[in-house]
């Protein structure tokens, strides 16, 4: 479909404009959206600001392009979708290492 803006009033063209901007919008957040479903709440994410060292936490929240993290020391980010990846769980992580105490019958 082509559109003739040359013929386009500035009215039309304003309308043109807010409806592309919004149509715009709508695409990113469910882009966003649809990389937000890879992920539950209660996830363990990992996660790398520039110029900082990878921070792994959990997932707590779903905002509108973001997701909210919790690290592991504590810190709250908001991170886009795009840039978490699933990270190991602490008990998964240490399982190998991981000492047995073995409890007596009684």
């Amino acid at each position: 479909m082509k559109i003739d803006i040359d013929k386009l009033s500035e009215e039309e063209l304003i309308d043109l404009n807010n409806r592309i901007v919004a149509r715009l919008r709508f695409l990113s957040q469910m882009r966003a959206h649809s990389q937000m479903l890879d992920f539950r709440i209660g996830d363990r994410v990992a996660f790398q600001p520039e110029g900082r060292p990878l921070l792994v936490g959990m997932l707590t929240r779903y905002n509108r392009k973001t997701v909210t993290v919790i690290t592991d020391s504590g810190q709250h980010w908001n991170v886009a979708p795009g840039l978490l990846r699933k990270a190991e769980s602490p008990a998964s992580a240490d399982a190998g290492n991981a000492k047995v105490v073995r409890l007596r019958k009684e």
